[in-house]
């Protein structure tokens, strides 16, 4: 009789997944929240918008950037703001979700880093195209240079689909990165013998800096809402310290330079705030509740920011605290609507045409600016002269909001997606 040999599977123990830091994993609403993501598109929409209709003149003064030393402010200068404060209502659900996934502490620093640096060193390169530049000593238009900087841009951030092996992302990646690599040595400045250099970081590498401080912010306090509270007034006494007649002269000068850095912060903070208030789930969390605590945040930011105004002015360029806090309080109150509206009486049919912006903020970001690089190289120019000014011009910048609305859902369709 024939023995017949057995061979013994063995299965692997299921690893379980690191336990977060204690306190750090909130339990918080799941799936994707709808206000959430309007938000962030009705910004983002508003933003191209805005950079859109900067260029047109004889507009009426509230669809303008008001002057650094005006004491005023627009709904213009509400919308970096907004895209910050949106970042902090985010940072909540993705901590959360890397703890998930079984990330340790170090995994997700590791990846909150890479997000820091990416922003920093886009920000920087897009800095370094509007000013600055020599294109005699770099041998090449300053068109042309955009152009290929935008298209190692999505080499290494877009988001492969799943098909693609490692090897294969890595490859692609590899090649973007290089190319960045040589955009950046074949840069030059000044007399021509300037590299790059981070003139000021842009409004992605101010964004980098904001999530990297929130974030550590974040962690000092373990996510707790009170705590993020204290250092977000914290970023506004740190301010005006900052800005006070002792720092003059003193040691101490260089908190003048982060100054700016502690209000972005601060909104940052004041996103991550209303995030929890909203959505963390503890034996404080009730319909009313929420809406007691969003409304005593908003007064309280509305107050302090009136009560600085005679010692700091309003100043979207000076970064002030009651532009800051003014600018907590109307995203805090714009957010309650959305919530109400979205979330709770489910009337989401409008906000459809904000999807592709709220999903795509990067690529939306980077179109203009490539169509226009694209345009100045091959020298077109297709805009007639009657949409530079009035109304026609105003009416134009919203069509070519919803026009570039139009080209992310084509680039979608496309497989290009980018991803920090």
């Amino acid at each position: 009789m024939k023995r017949i040999m057995t061979t013994q599977v063995t299965q692997k123990p299921e690893t379980k997944p690191l336990s977060p830091p204690i306190g750090m994993y909130k339990s918080m609403t799941g799936g994707r929240i709808e206000s959430i993501d309007s938000m962030r598109g009705l910004t983002i929409l508003t933003m191209i918008f805005v950079n859109e209709v900067a260029g047109v003149s004889g507009i009426p003064q509230w669809m303008k950037h008001v002057s650094a030393d005006a004491d005023a402010m627009t709904f213009v200068d509400v919308v970096f703001p907004a895209f910050l404060f949106i970042v902090g209502m985010s940072i909540p659900f993705s901590t959360n979700a890397r703890f998930k996934k079984g990330d340790s502490p170090l995994q997700v620093w590791k990846h909150i880093l890479v997000r820091t640096v990416s922003l920093w060193a886009i920000g920087v390169f897009m800095v370094n195209v509007g000013t600055g530049y020599n294109e005699e000593a770099m041998g090449m238009s300053i068109h042309l240079w955009t152009l290929l900087m935008y298209a190692c841009i999505f080499l290494v951030w877009n988001i492969y689909p799943k098909s693609f092996t490692f090897q294969k992302k890595w490859t692609i990646r590899g090649v973007g990165l290089a190319g960045m690599l040589t955009l950046f040595l074949l840069y030059r400045g000044g007399d021509g013998t300037e590299p790059i250099q981070p003139q000021w970081w842009g409004i992605l590498g101010l964004i980098g800096w904001a999530y990297l401080y929130a974030n550590i912010g974040y962690w000092l306090v373990k996510g707790n809402r009170f705590g993020l509270l204290a250092l977000l007034f914290g970023c506004i006494a740190f301010y005006a310290l900052a800005n006070s007649s002792w720092v003059e002269g003193s040691w101490f000068t260089w908190m003048k330079g982060q100054a700016g850095n502690a209000s972005h912060m601060a909104l940052t903070l004041g996103g991550v705030v209303l995030s929890l208030i909203f959505f963390e789930k503890n034996k404080h969390s009730s319909p009313t509740s929420l809406w007691v605590f969003a409304a005593v945040f908003a007064i309280l930011v509305f107050a302090l920011g009136y009560v600085l105004r005679p010692y700091f002015g309003i100043s979207k360029i000076h970064a002030t605290p009651t532009w800051a806090l003014y600018c907590i309080g109307i995203c805090i109150v714009l957010y309650a609507f959305l919530y109400w509206l979205l979330d709770l009486q489910k009337q989401k049919a409008w906000s459809v045409f904000l999807k592709p912006a709220g999903a795509n903020p990067l690529l939306i970001y980077f179109l203009p600016p490539i169509l226009l690089a694209g345009t100045q190289y091959v020298d077109f120019h297709p805009l007639p002269q009657l949409f530079h000014s009035g109304l026609p011009g105003i009416l134009w910048s919203w069509v070519f909001a919803f026009v570039m609305l139009g080209a992310v859902v084509g680039l979608n369709k496309l497989k290009i997606r980018l991803h920090l």
